[in-house]
């Protein structure tokens, strides 16, 4: 597992009973979370919780509000800056264990030895996008939700960065497109969703999705790509599934190499590792982690 643990401003503080007790700068939340199947006794620190978001029976859920925190704030990951701020469907616009795939992509893109180009499919937030495009990249971010991408140009201008290209719009159309339009990417990252509606309303699943959306995106690299990242929080597409069908897509067409592994954060209290998902990364040979 790849463990994203150099973190000053975030910390997982205590998991128990399908929950994790987080601090995001000086506020801390407490919210649901899957993987977190173990009972123990909850210790007095959960106390100091902001606030919880707890899961309706009817679907989504609410926050409960313990004590006064802001709406928003800002923390810092390196020298990279995020708006935060708990939203209707528990998350707070950003995922700390992504921080190892900023790391691997900026190191990536610093040591390429030519302007790269990246394209951020499923894109939120856009830490990725500010990630690359601080170390030097030409990115295009894009996503199908309109708020969404208005959150990811407060995180651009937040670190002062102006040249990154935003769309709306589904993500496989707008591949079709620049397909059409013969533009092609050094770089593609991309983080589908496990569920969810195509533009005409069709159903998405990802296990079902993937390989095709594979095989599309293919046609949008460069003659010289230089890596191909992709996160799942699927739990039944693990990431030994994900390194296959990477290495029988991408790798089939461009040689190179696919990593693997588990993604997750540290647990303060236990010293051990919650596991938040899996990425696998094709990439040249001479690229390492």
């Amino acid at each position: 597992m790849r463990i994203a643990d150099q973190w000053q401003d975030f910390e997982i503080l205590d998991t128990s009973s399908g929950e994790k007790l987080e601090r995001w700068g000086n506020t801390i939340l407490i919210r649901p979370d899957p993987q977190v199947i173990w009972r123990p006794e909850k210790g007095p620190e959960w106390q100091k919780a902001d606030a919880r978001y707890n899961r309706s029976s009817a679907g989504g859920g609410s926050w409960q509000i313990y004590r006064s925190h802001p709406q928003f704030w800002t923390i810092g990951y390196r020298d990279l800056k995020f708006k935060i701020s708990p939203t209707g469907f528990k998350h707070t616009g950003l995922f700390p264990e992504q921080a190892v795939n900023w790391d691997f992509s900026m190191n990536a893109i610093k040591n390429a030895g030519r302007k790269i180009s990246v394209l951020n499919l499923f894109a939120y937030t856009g830490a990725a996008s500010v990630a690359c495009s601080a170390a030097g990249a030409d990115v295009c971010h894009v996503d199908a939700s309109k708020g969404m991408v208005a959150w990811a140009k407060e995180n651009a201008l937040l670190n002062g960065i102006t040249n990154i290209r935003f769309i709306v719009d589904d993500c496989i159309k707008f591949v079709e497109r620049e397909i059409r339009r013969g533009r092609r990417y050094d770089v593609i990252i991309m983080d589908p969703p496990s569920y969810g509606r195509g533009p005409g309303g069709e159903g998405w699943k990802l296990e079902d999705e993937l390989y095709g959306l594979l095989t599309l995106c293919i046609n949008v690299l460069s003659d010289d790509p230089l890596f191909f990242m992709l996160n799942s929080y699927t739990t039944g597409l693990s990431a030994g599934c994900m390194q296959h069908m990477l290495g029988c897509t991408v790798g089939e067409k461009f040689g190179g190499k696919v990593d693997a592994d588990e993604i997750g954060l540290p647990v303060g209290t236990t010293g051990l590792n919650l596991p938040c998902g899996s990425t696998a990364i094709w990439h040249r040979e001479e690229i390492r982690k």
